[in-house]
């Protein structure tokens, strides 16, 4: 497990939600979408790591 790649992948997250709701805010949808995609893609970090974890648990 990489800490730090957690940690950017929560990041990630947050910055996803932010631009979500200023996408709500102001009414525009490419801000919506790119939020969204930003959320998308730390949800796909955090199962690399998940799959990263359960090999080095198994290996150990």
């Amino acid at each position: 497990m990489s800490i730090e790649d957690r940690a950017k992948a929560t990041g990630k997250n947050i910055e996803g939600k932010a631009q979500e709701a200023l996408g709500n805010v102001t009414g525009d949808p490419e801000d919506k979408a790119e939020g969204k995609a930003k959320q998308a893609e730390s949800e796909v970090r955090h199962g690399i790591e998940d799959v990263k974890d359960n090999v080095k648990k198994k290996i150990d």
